[in-house]
C-alpha cells in the first residue's frame, strides 16, 4: 500500500522560506511522478508543482509559484521536496503530496495523496 507522509510545514513570516518533504513507501519511488498541491480555506485544491518519474528531468510549476518554489526528488531517500522561498500570505494553505504513474506528470491525475501539512505565512 502506498503511503505518503508530508513534513516541514509551519508558521513563517512573509518573505521567509520553508522546505517541505514527502516520504513515500509502498511502491518503487523512482517509477512514479510526484506532485505538490495546496488547498486554502474555502478554496479548491490547486496544483503547485510536479516532477517527472526517474531522475525528474521535467518539472512544472503553477504561475503563482514560478521563480519562488522548487520541486526536487531524491530517489535514494524515496522523498520529494518543495523548497519555498519568498513566501507570501496568499501561500497559506494545507500542502499535499501526491504520487502516480509516469503519465501523471502530463495528466495531473495522481492516485495517492498524503494527509497534508499546514503552511501559514504571516504578514
Amino acid at each position: 500500500q502506498v503511503q505518503l507522509v508530508e513534513s516541514g510545514g509551519g508558521l513563517v513570516q512573509a518573505g521567509g522560506s520553508l522546505r517541505l518533504s514527502c516520504a513515500a513507501s509502498g511502491s518503487i519511488f523512482s517509477d512514479n511522478a510526484m506532485g505538490w498541491y495546496r488547498q486554502a480555506p474555502g478554496k479548491q485544491r490547486e496544483l503547485v508543482a510536479r516532477i517527472s518519474s526517474g531522475s525528474g528531468v521535467w518539472t512544472h510549476y503553477a504561475d503563482y509559484v514560478k521563480g519562488r518554489f522548487t520541486i526536487s526528488r531524491d530517489n535514494a531517500k524515496n522523498t520529494v521536496y518543495l523548497q519555498m522561498n519568498s513566501l507570501k500570505p496568499e501561500d497559506t494553505a494545507v500542502y499535499y503530496c501526491a504520487t502516480g504513474p509516469p503519465r501523471a506528470y502530463f495528466t495531473a491525475r495522481f492516485d495517492y495523496w498524503g494527509q497534508g501539512t499546514q503552511v501559514t505565512v504571516s504578514s
